[in-house]
């Protein structure tokens, strides 16, 4: 520096003692500085205390030389000291220089810098606050500045200018909160530390309402929930609490709608988890204003059903995936805020698609189907075409959870009211183009008219769904082997067992497969008379005592003659002991194979179980029931000795003899069969169906065994 310049009012030897490289020698400096100060406000001279300023901040702490830098950061400190309260009106000429030199490459001299600014904010106090942006910014690098001491520095710093905001009431937030969203995006972990740590104190203060620009800086907050430093984490989760319980206590100064979106990008554990919270707060608190986003809020939820277990088996989860139906289209609210159905419908659609979706995502895919059909049945409807495909193939699943969630939701279908259809087999809906094929056919020369649902209640996408199933059982024999049983047996319940009987019989009539039909009409009887399901259905063919009743019986009838001894069961069933016996007559007419004697055999421990007690207790009414007996011994007949012939054997040497049994009070009355009295029911033309549909099975097996002995022969 040129000591022969003047540097007046300094004395040249404030100026050298401000040059000096020794410590204590600048604070003598800066003890003469602060005295020839006092002098001029003393004065009340304005003028010469600019000067002095400028001198200081020019000439000095904005020096090339490093002592000169450290002498002008002291030299401004004491004049910020010497103004006292008057320090307000010289703040920016004061600042400025300090601010600049936070930049310095020396350590030493940042530290010093921070120092002067201490005592220069201590001073002014609440006068720097129209200046709080550039102190922010200064202290924000510093907050990340490698050196321990200049960081120290920083630290007293930013307390003091944290106390002096919170005890005013004078703090611009307009002019922080871009700053804020600027400053917020660092990746530096002590630079998040410190933004977290001033959110904290604004949020704490009174005066300062941070809830209402919350959506400026919302991103970046959970931007820093995903730091890697446990202690960061946990300081953002603590301010994000506060702000909740705030939204809580004021929901109708939240802006939800800025924020919906934001939550739903997040997709981090511990984001997410964070966010799916603060979601169900929403959805609870603003209702139908979060609806626009719902396709948004499924894409985020979704995922979480297969998580951690704490995601899983959190409320907060459950609650968020159910809430935007529940709590939103529930809502007595109807603002003019509508369901991005569409959109929600996509997503779901995608989910089911991906293979990669866990089985939970999977099931609250389709709770959210149900729900929907439940809740907008008629909107739903017009998606019914594009999702039914991916619902059938969904029964294919490996999970039985998933498998009774879809056919939940299949069953909905199937039965709403929103799908029946007019006359032309669209929707009764303006907007649908659905359009359905339900077969007709011939029925022994007859043209079918029976082939509807026999309630009213099943809409036509019922037999679609049934066409459908049984065509995906043909397809997939393992689907049929490993959960046939149990998806039959669960649309019993959900839809009723005659329904599901009586249209798979109807269906399975025209089945060109006969060994395929065979096979589902064995499928069929087993689950008729071993499953708790059908425990009405049975009950109800058993006596007959109805013309549905009968009507049914004809219908399942017609159907299980593609497999004899099903048949027969029926007969057994329906207490047709004539009839059946008439039918064993005629097995001897049939090709026995081993797995035609395999069902007898199971027949034979059919009949020894408890659904038919009534059966074996009527073998005690040996006049009343001679046909009963005659089937049984054609069972015994047909069978070789194995272990089922013993057991029949065994069971039929138990029949009482009729005179034994004979009472005084029972006159003797002429063998009868009931069922012959029975005016619903032609069964001389079931026998002649009977015997139509097995020429049929005979000329396909004949096919079969002729194309398996000449392979080259083509037929």
């Amino acid at each position: 520096m040129n000591t022969d310049k003047d540097f007046s009012p300094l004395t040249p030897n404030i100026v050298r003692a401000l040059n000096d490289k020794l410590y204590e020698k600048r604070k003598v400096a800066a003890l003469e500085i602060e005295k020839l100060v006092r002098e001029f406000v003393a004065q009340n001279n304005a003028a010469q205390i600019r000067h002095v300023i400028q001198i200081l901040a020019t000439e000095f702490a904005l020096s090339q030389h490093p002592h000169s830098r450290k002498g002008g950061l002291i030299g401004l400190a004491a004049c910020s000291i010497a103004l006292g309260k008057d320090s307000g009106l010289y703040l920016k000429e004061l600042i400025d220089p300090v601010l600049t030199c936070f930049n310095d490459s020396d350590s030493r001299l940042r530290y010093y810098a921070c120092e002067a600014l201490y005592n220069i904010v201590k001073v002014a106090r609440g006068a720097v606050l129209p200046h709080f942006n550039v102190l922010f910014d200064g202290l924000s690098k510093l907050a990340a500045d490698p050196d321990p001491n200049v960081k120290s520095g920083s630290e007293l710093l930013d307390r003091l200018l944290k106390d002096i905001v919170t005890e005013s009431n004078k703090f611009d937030l307009v002019a922080f909160v871009p700053l804020l969203r600027e400053r917020i995006y660092s990746n530096n972990q002590y630079a998040r530390q410190f933004i977290i740590s001033w959110i904290h104190v604004l949020e704490s203060v009174p005066d300062i309402n941070l809830l209402d620009y919350l959506p400026e800086f919302l991103d970046g907050l959970f931007q820093i929930l995903g730091d890697s430093s446990k202690e960061i984490r946990r300081m953002c989760e603590v301010v994000l609490g506060e702000f909740l319980k705030e939204i809580k206590k004021n929901p109708s100064s939240v802006k939800f709608a800025e924020m919906a979106n934001i939550l739903v990008v997040h997709s981090y554990d511990l984001i997410q988890f964070t966010s799916m919270t603060w979601m169900r707060e929403f959805i609870q608190l603003a209702g139908r204003v979060v609806l626009p986003y719902s396709s948004g809020i499924l894409t985020a939820v979704l995922p979480c059903c297969i998580s951690n277990i704490k995601c899983i088996g959190n409320t907060s989860y459950k609650i968020s995936t159910r809430s935007l139906i529940c709590s939103v289209l529930c809502s007595s609210d109807r603002s003019a805020v509508t369901l991005d159905l569409d959109g929600i419908v996509q997503v779901l659609d995608r989910h089911l698609h991906d293979s990669s979706t866990g089985m939970m995502t999977r099931i609250a895919v389709l709770k959210w189907l149900y729900h929907l059909y439940i809740k907008t049945p008629r909107k739903m409807f017009k998606h019914t075409d594009s999702l039914f495909p991916m619902l059938l193939k969904t029964l294919s699943d490996e999970s039985d959870e998933v498998i009774l969630k879809d056919l939940e939701v299949l069953a909905e279908i199937a039965s709403s009211p929103a799908g029946q259809t007019d006359a032309s087999g669209s929707c009764d809906n303006s907007d649908s183009k659905t359009e359905l094929h339900i077969p007709g056919g011939v029925r022994d020369g007859q043209p079918v008219t029976d082939l509807s649902p026999s309630t009213p209640s099943m809409n036509s996408y019922f037999y679609k769904f049934m066409i459908n199933l049984l065509k995906r059982f043909s397809l997939e024999r393992k689907l049929l082997e490993m959960r046939g049983a149990f998806i039959i047996r669960q649309l019993c319940l959900l839809l009723h067992a005659e329904n599901i009987f009586h249209s798979m019989a109807d269906i399975l009539l025209k089945e060109e497969d006969l060994k395929f039909a065979s096979t589902m009409v064995q499928t069929l009887n087993t689950i008729l008379l071993t499953s708790a399901e059908l425990f009405q259905l049975r009950n109800q063919l058993k006596d007959l005592r109805t013309q549905e009743s009968c009507a049914l019986f004809c219908c399942l009838y017609r159907s299980w003659c593609h497999n004899p001894v099903a048949t027969v069961s029926l007969c057994f069933l329906t207490q047709n002991y004539r009839h059946a016996y008439d039918l064993i007559q005629k097995f001897g007419d049939l090709e026995v194979t081993v797995d035609f004697l395999m069902e007898v055999d199971k027949l034979v421990q059919l009949i020894e179980s408890p659904i038919f007690t009534y059966l074996r207790l009527q073998l005690l009414d040996v006049e009343h029931n001679p046909y009963l007996i005659k089937a049984l011994y054609g069972l015994l007949m047909l069978l070789p000795q194995s272990q089922a012939f013993q057991l029949l054997s065994h069971r039929l040497s138990c029949v009482p003899n009729p005179e034994l049994m004979r009472t005084v009070e029972d006159p003797k009355a002429p063998v009868k069969d009931k069922r012959l009295a029975q005016p619903h029911i032609d069964y001389s033309e079931l026998l002649q169906h009977f015997d139509r549909v097995q020429s049929k099975h005979l000329e396909v097996r004949h096919q079969r065994a002729g194309r398996s002995e000449h392979p080259d022969r083509k037929l």
